[in-house]
C-alpha cells in the first residue's frame, strides 16, 4: 500500500531536513507549517488513507499534545511519533500513554527516526489490511440467505452435517450444498477457519 508520512513542525528547517531525510529513503512525505493546518487537512477527508505523523510536541499556536488530542477526536488511525525536548519527555510519555505510537528526544540519529517511523508504517499497514478483510468479511455474511445463515450458526456449535439437518429438519445432503456456498462466500475451506475469522472480525473488535 502506498503510504505518506506526515510532518509536522513549526520550524521550516526542520520541515525541510525531515522531508529529505525520508524522500531519500523512498517515502512519501507532507510538511504541514502548524497543527491546525495538518487537522484541516485531516478533516477534509472522505477516509484514511495509509500515512503516519512525525509531529513537534511543542509547536505554535497549537501544541503538538494539542493537535494529537485533536486526531483522537477525529478517530484518526494514523500512528503519531513526537519529536522532543528533554524538558517535554514526561509529557511524550503521558502521549504514548494515551495512544500515541512513540516518541524520539532530540537530537536523534537519523537512522533511528526512520527505522521508528518504518515500524509504525507496518503496523499500519497490517491494521489496514485487518480492517479491509474484516469489510470484506461482514459484506460476505450479509450476503448470506437465511437458511445458510442457520446452517453457519450450526457449524459454529460443532455441529455435524447429520446433527444440522436434523436441528433443521432438512437433509444431510442439502446441508452440505449451504455448508459448500458459505465456505466459498466466506472465502474458508473450514469450519474451523470460519469460527476464527467470525470471532476475529466480530463488529465489537
Amino acid at each position: 500500500m502506498d503510504a505518506t508520512i506526515h510532518i509536522i513542525d513549526d520550524d521550516a528547517d526542520t520541515r525541510d531536513a525531515l522531508a529529505w531525510l525520508f524522500d531519500s529513503r523512498g517515502h512519501t512525505t507532507t510538511a504541514w507549517p502548524d497543527g491546525e493546518s495538518f487537522l484541516n487537512h485531516a478533516r477534509a477527508l472522505p477516509a484514511w488513507p495509509l500515512a503516519v505523523a512525525v509531529m513537534d510536541i511543542r509547536m505554535e499556536p497549537l501544541s503538538g499534545l494539542a493537535t494529537f488530542d485533536k486526531l483522537k477526536e477525529l478517530a484518526c488511525p494514523w500512528p503519531i511519533l513526537f519529536l522532543t525536548g528533554h524538558a517535554d519527555v514526561s509529557l511524550a510519555v503521558a502521549a504514548v500513554k494515551a495512544g500515541a505510537w512513540d516518541f524520539l528526544e532530540k537530537p536523534f540519529q537519523n537512522n533511528n527516526l526512520v527505522d521508528r517511523v518504518e515500524a509504525a508504517l507496518e503496523q499500519a499497514t497490517l491494521a489496514a489490511e485487518r480492517d479491509a478483510e474484516a469489510i470484506q468479511f461482514r459484506r460476505a455474511m450479509l450476503q448470506l440467505s437465511q437458511r445458510e445463515q442457520e446452517v453457519l450458526e450450526e457449524l459454529l456449535l460443532g455441529h455435524y452435517n447429520k446433527v444440522i439437518a436434523e436441528h433443521l429438519g432438512i437433509t444431510p445432503r442439502t446441508v452440505e450444498f449451504h455448508r459448500a456456498n458459505i465456505f466459498q462466500k466466506m472465502g474458508v475451506s473450514s469450519a474451523v477457519e470460519l469460527a476464527h475469522k467470525r470471532g476475529l472480525f466480530r463488529p465489537d473488535r
